[in-house]
């Protein structure tokens, strides 16, 4: 679970390390850069690909009894193909989804304040609007982990022993909006997301491989579609908080409506046999708390 709590952690930074990259800043005038007026600040970029990620559990897995070694490994996406029948030449590939773009067309804008603050004192606030994106993910797999050298930004993993897992995936997601608030949070949380995913949620081609011995076999389902229950025109909305505890890291949904999940074309074998049909789910919804009231889900991230 701590490998792929890693993952969730590293796409975010690597999201957000792409910041950097900024269009001319769209405030009046020069001194709105002062924060007189506030800052306006909108995201440029047309793509995003990064050629190999590898997250790495430097202890590895103790248990012996199930395998473990306490040898370091990684997870380990790389590309899955030559760009073509929907492989990607680089690990992931990022690109606007053209049919939910914001007014702007950036993908993604910021408006930055400050506040001298109430009883908890000042705060930043950052109001983000994010265009819908198109996140394509190569290969995915285990590797054994090389030496770490002291200072590097390289270390690599050994092929000998790689173990491929997931062939690929695609996620498609709608223009959203959030809300970030450092220094304190008068809102209640760091990250507050109380917005319409517009077009829902959409994971396409997503394989999963048996790599045990005598298998060898695929798992794929063409497409998984994700939306509000109720919605008519296939939106889901997003009502969640993430906080950071002196613990890890807490996020909370509070989803009461529920949601509606089609996976169409089951294959079970490979992509190449005939699908065992689609599976409708309609009306899920979760529970969190003692008394298992209170809708929604609470999960909580801590390493170990």
């Amino acid at each position: 679970m701590k490998m792929f709590t890693k993952l969730a952690l590293v796409s975010s930074i690597a999201i957000s390390a792409n910041a950097m990259a900024m269009q001319s800043m769209d405030d009046a005038a020069l001194s709105s850069t002062t924060g007189q007026d506030g800052l306006n600040i909108g995201i440029g970029i047309s793509k995003v690909t990064i050629d190999q990620l590898a997250i790495h559990d430097n202890d590895g897995y103790s248990d012996t009894t199930k395998g473990g070694t306490s040898t370091g490994g990684a997870i380990v996406i790389k590309a899955n193909g030559d760009g073509t029948g929907g492989t990607i030449t680089h690990g992931i590939e990022i690109t606007p989804n053209t049919a939910s773009l914001l007014t702007s067309h950036n993908l993604a804008d910021l408006v930055i304040d400050t506040d001298g603050g109430g009883a908890n004192g000042a705060f930043l606030n950052i109001a983000a609007q994010v265009s819908g994106l198109n996140i394509k993910i190569g290969e995915i797999g285990i590797a054994k982990s090389k030496t770490y050298t002291a200072g590097s930004v390289a270390r690599g993993v050994e092929t000998t022993g790689y173990n491929k897992i997931l062939n690929g995936l695609t996620l498609k997601t709608g223009k959203m909006d959030a809300n970030i608030q450092l220094g304190t949070a008068p809102q209640g949380a760091m990250i507050n997301l109380k917005t319409t995913m517009v077009g829902g949620l959409e994971l396409a081609n997503l394989s999963i491989h048996d790599g045990s011995a005598g298998a060898g076999g695929d798992i794929v389902l063409d497409s998984i579609k994700v939306a509000s229950t109720g919605s008519t025109t296939g939106d889901l909305n997003v009502d969640a908080s993430v906080k950071v505890l002196t613990t890890g890291l807490q996020i909370t949904s509070n989803d009461a409506a529920g949601n509606d999940i089609y996976i169409k074309g089951i294959h079970l074998g490979s992509s190449s046999v005939g699908s065992i049909g689609d599976v409708e789910i309609s009306g899920v919804k979760t529970f969190y708390g003692a008394a298992g009231t209170t809708a929604g889900s609470q999960i909580t991230i801590s390493g170990h």
